[in-house]
């Protein structure tokens, strides 16, 4: 099974893919999509789509999982970056290909086994999972290798997980 971890943004948009064969994993690609801030917001989303589009169609994905947006703050910034899941969604869709979705507090839970667990805690145990040499750069793309782990240690329960 292949599949597509993705850390939703507008700025930075995370991507990780990794196989799983059996309970071990196995990196395929990872890094992060980037638009600029001073582009029209619909260059922005044409560009993730594209780009999104080019890396489901190189590396053919078996299932896509998303991190759920997180804001307590900024509505506007939450509205944005809101869009461009939307978007990063529906380039899935194109593909057919199954999403699912998962908090940061279950990615936390499916890597470290504990909910409060530090973000560096769930990028090192990123690394000893895939068998990394070091922690992927930048955090984008290793908090979505983080959701693509998560969702292959939950594969048999994962219709719970399903967008809906």
């Amino acid at each position: 099974m292949r599949i597509l971890g993705i850390d939703p943004g507008l700025a930075i948009m995370g991507f990780g893919i990794v196989d799983v064969i059996g309970n071990k994993y196995k990196p395929v690609t990872y890094g992060v999509i980037r638009t600029k801030s001073r582009t029209p917001m619909p260059n922005r989303l044409e560009c993730l789509y594209n780009e999104l589009t080019d890396i489901i169609e190189k590396w053919e994905p078996d299932e896509v999982a998303f991190e759920e947006l997180f804001f307590n703050k900024n509505v506007k910034t939450a509205i944005m970056v809101a869009q461009a899941r939307g978007v990063e969604i529906l380039a899935s869709q194109k593909y057919g290909l199954k999403t699912y979705e998962y908090t940061p507090l279950q990615v936390k839970q499916g890597l470290i086994g504990y909910g409060r667990a530090e973000k560096r805690q769930v990028q090192e145990m990123v690394k000893i999972l895939l068998h990394l040499k070091e922690i992927p750069k930048p955090d984008d793309a290793a908090d979505a290798l983080a959701v693509a782990i998560t969702h292959g240690n939950g594969l048999r329960f994962k219709e719970q997980f399903r967008m809906k």
